[in-house]
């Protein structure tokens, strides 16, 4: 096995955390093999470099490596860019196309934000880990490829999984070896060195001295959370070393350049658009969620008056519950949190049974008037820039353009 200072040189790897050698260590130890690995950290903490590794010490190093981000690919498109499609199998195929998987074969692909892969996607890469079987889209004959896996995710596969988004059993074909990068906030001791290469490369990159930090500043930049990681330390470095001209800099002048908003605070406080779209939705899936129980209940009431008869007691709880599913429909309507008065004659002439079902059926209906109602404000609040309303509403691009294309907006 190299040595892991070797392999930092050589691949451009900065620090001396035990989580990140640990990292490093599994990542040389499974390259001679062809088995799939998964790479899982937060957004920015360098998860490309590990297949980058796995690829140049394995015996697949003299073919393709191809790295692709499945979160930048449409999902109309995506099956077409990894497996192929054969002419006119869809409308702008005017020639047949080799894929990914084809043009990689005794290679290495890096499938980055596997996350976001369609479930249909995820059924044709889990026949290419079984048996490395695949067909082109517009095909039927079944080619076949000699393809290493290495996936990378950001995300909590675990909560994908149980929503549905992610299938359990490509899961646990990926992830025959996991690899977990730590955030930067669990490696500060490597920051202030992380810090200092970017400013040596800025310098040179720019013609300038070096920019230096005072012990204030760089017990600061130590103890900075950094949501965005290692992505966001580099981007610091280089906006200081454009703007500032003092090339000693102290806690003062650093501080901003260190976002206030994202704190070390373990919530959000006062929001911001973006969690305002999610707090929201947030609060009329849970109206909703508890308006289905009391029609529940109420249904069950329903039967027991028709069985045991008109009961002053079960009048009574039929009558609460039809009253409490008025206030969470008015909710749901109004946005309006307040006590909404029933008039006693409407409550007494209604069919519980017949209430709790129209009620079912307004459920639907408010939740996607909602629904098109927040995508419409937030294109309209972003000029049309489906990337920006994406990350605004807290979804992926591709699936706002579903949602926009179903909506017809």
């Amino acid at each position: 096995m190299e040595n892991l200072q070797i392999i930092k040189q050589r691949f451009g790897i900065i620090g001396n955390d035990f989580q990140l050698n640990r990292a490093l260590e599994k990542s040389v130890r499974v390259s001679p093999t062809d088995i799939s690995v998964l790479v899982t950290g937060e957004s920015g903490v360098g998860k490309e470099n590990i297949p980058k590794i796995i690829h140049q010490l394995s015996h697949r190093k003299h073919a393709k490596y191809i790295p692709v981000n499945c979160g930048a690919i449409p999902e109309g498109t995506i099956d077409s860019e990894l497996f192929g499609h054969e002419k006119g199998s869809f409308t702008g195929a005017t020639s047949d196309r080799k894929g990914y998987f084809e043009v990689a074969d005794g290679g290495t692909i890096f499938l980055d934000e596997v996350g976001e892969l369609p479930l249909t996607t995820q059924v044709r890469l889990l026949r290419v880990l079984e048996n490395g079987e695949f067909i082109k889209v517009g095909a039927s004959k079944v080619l076949k490829t000699n393809v290493r896996i290495v996936a990378a995710t950001n995300l909590n596969m675990d909560n994908a999984i149980n929503k549905g988004k992610f299938r359990e059993d490509l899961y646990y074909r990926l992830s025959t070896i996991e690899i977990s990068l730590p955030p930067l906030r669990e490696r500060k001791e490597d920051i202030h060195l992380l810090f200092r290469k970017f400013a040596a490369d800025f310098a040179q990159k720019y013609n300038m001295p070096t920019i230096r930090l005072d012990e204030n500043a760089t017990k600061l930049l130590i103890n900075y959370q950094y949501p965005g990681n290692i992505r966001q330390l580099r981007n610091i470095a280089e906006q200081i070393s454009v703007v500032e001209e003092n090339r000693l800099i102290g806690a003062d002048k650093l501080v901003h350049y260190l976002p206030t908003n994202r704190s070390n605070l373990p919530a959000i406080i006062g929001g911001n658009s973006n969690s305002d779209f999610a707090n929201e939705r947030d609060i009329m899936y849970k109206i909703l969620f508890d308006m289905r129980n009391d029609i529940n209940d109420l249904k069950k009431l329903t039967l027991d008056v028709i069985k045991n008869g008109n009961s002053d007691e079960l009048q009574k709880e039929s009558h609460k519950l039809i009253e409490k599913i008025y206030q969470e429909q008015h909710e749901i309507e109004t946005g309006n949190v307040e006590v909404v008065q029933i008039p006693q004659t409407t409550i007494e002439n209604t069919n519980a049974y017949d209430f709790a079902e129209t009620i079912v059926e307004d459920e639907s209906l408010s939740l996607q008037d909602k629904e098109v109602e927040m995508i419409r404000k937030s294109l309209e609040k972003n000029n049309g820039k489906r990337k920006l309303a994406s990350k605004e509403l807290g979804i992926s691009e591709r699936t706002l353009y579903r949602k926009i294309k179903q909506y017809d907006l």
